[in-house]
């Protein structure tokens, strides 16, 4: 199981939770999580764009799809991550490599 594996099983737990997601333009958008695939694209629906001023055609967008390779940070609601059961994951993908 590749560390991006391990990623996309995480995220399809969070399906349904808000999130924010820092894309490498400083574009920060804020969402309902509807759906991640493999290559950690992302739609989100219910979307808020955090700095309207800087994107005002953002405001006219309810939902968005966001390419894997273009998001630099996804913020995760705190209540809804097991920290103790993804650290554990994460340490079995380190010693199986």
């Amino acid at each position: 199981m590749y560390l991006s594996t391990l990623f996309y099983s995480f995220f399809k737990t969070l399906v349904g939770y808000e999130v924010i997601v820092e894309l490498k333009n400083d574009m920060c958008v804020t969402g309902k999580l509807h759906s991640v695939d493999q290559f950690l694209n992302i739609k989100l629906t219910d979307i808020c764009v955090h700095d309207s001023e800087k994107y005002p055609y953002m405001s006219y967008v309810s939902e968005s799809f966001i390419r894997g390779s273009v998001v630099r940070y996804v913020q995760l609601p705190v209540n809804y991550v097991d920290t103790p059961l993804l650290q554990d994951a994460a340490r079995k993908e380190t010693t199986i490599r």
